[in-house]
């Protein structure tokens, strides 16, 4: 287990939670005082009132949730959002209102999920050819769904 530093700097702010012991998504909430309005077909930035400090080699992936997807066709516009590690504002989730009806962003929604995820550093090496698989470039649709 790693530990994450976390900051708030709004007052409504709340600590991220893993809803079941094997989650490994924290959801992330408003933290907002009042309703928010998020019409139909529009895109508003969401303050979750945290900022955080991850260790070197971690990232915090912040991806949608499902629930909302399915009930509300509410969504990430820029899914999954990467905050890196030396990042130091406040963690805000860029939703999108993809359905017909308007949404209501009460106090304390559970807006979106957050998970840390290790990563590598990379040292790119510029080649003339790659080593030849069966799949070769087949890319979008190649397998015909």
């Amino acid at each position: 287990m790693i530990e994450v530093q976390l900051k708030k700097v709004e007052v409504n702010a709340r600590i991220p939670k893993r809803m079941t012991e094997h989650s490994a998504g924290y959801d992330l909430y408003s933290s907002n005082s009042e309703d928010i309005f998020l019409e139909s077909g529009e895109v508003k930035l969401i303050s979750t009132g945290i900022a955080i400090s991850l260790p070197a080699g971690y990232e915090a992936q912040i991806r949608p949730r499902s629930g909302l997807a399915v009930k509300h066709q509410i969504g990430i516009l820029n899914a999954p959002g990467t905050i890196d590690t030396d990042y130091r504002g406040e963690v805000k989730v860029i939703l999108f209102n993809f359905g017909k009806k308007d949404f209501i962003i009460k106090p304390q929604t559970r807006i979106a999920q957050m998970v840390i995820a290790k990563h590598e550093k990379v040292n790119f090496i510029e080649i003339e050819g790659l080593d030849e698989t069966g799949r070769g470039s087949g890319g979008f649709g190649h397998t015909s769904y």
